[in-house]
């Protein structure tokens, strides 16, 4: 029985560490420059530029 925990140990090390380098890979990739740099814009935005986009005014 120990011999299982001992290696359920290391898969879940294993595990969590191909999960974090994936999030990472995914942050970091150059294709989401632009995504996250207009979700970083948001709280910038004026709200009548809003009231445009959704035809408001």
């Amino acid at each position: 029985m120990s011999e299982f925990v001992e290696s359920l140990r290391s898969v879940w090390g294993l595990w969590l560490m191909v999960v974090f380098l994936g999030i990472v890979f995914w942050a970091f990739r150059p294709g989401n420059k632009d995504r996250f740099q207009s979700y970083g814009d948001i709280p910038l935005r004026d709200d009548d530029d809003k009231e445009r986009q959704n035809g408001s005014r």
